[in-house]
């Protein structure tokens, strides 16, 4: 059973930082938008939806997956995971952040420059690249 919810677990996590990758993105993209313009309601759709069905859910499955794979191969007990467990907590956190300025894009109340976008576009990968090494290296 292990080795299956690992499969869900990588799946899951690829489905979460494709969405985690890609919004900053469209956020980006939707600073150039003029509010109420077409244009604008259709990135708020995008948005929303990219956040309700895909990285919302993929962020539980991988949770729920990972803290199952965790435990029963007791990794809770290891330097490399508790540093892994903190970088996808910041993980997490940005996730919410997220979701939070595509409410204020929806709500029509981005105060945020595509810069500013820009910038957290970058933030998911680079914690992607540290908890991959963890995972597959495990140098502590």
């Amino acid at each position: 059973m292990y080795e299956w919810i690992k499969a869900v677990h990588v799946i899951a996590v690829i489905s979460w930082m494709a969405g985690m990758l890609y919004l900053p993105r469209l956020f980006a993209y939707h600073c150039e938008a003029e509010i109420g313009s077409k244009q604008s309601e259709t990135f708020k759709k995008m948005e929303w939806r990219l956040l309700k069905v895909i990285i919302n859910p993929a962020m539980m499955v991988a949770w729920a997956a990972g803290l199952y794979l965790a435990w029963s191969g007791h990794w809770f007990k290891t330097g490399w995971f508790d540093t892994k467990l903190v970088l996808v907590l910041v993980l997490s956190g940005i996730h919410g952040y997220l979701a939070r300025w595509a409410r204020d894009f929806r709500l029509d109340r981005n105060r945020r420059s595509q810069k500013f976008y820009r910038i957290i576009n970058e933030m998911p990968a680079l914690l992607m690249i540290g908890i991959v090494i963890l995972v597959v290296v495990k140098p502590f």
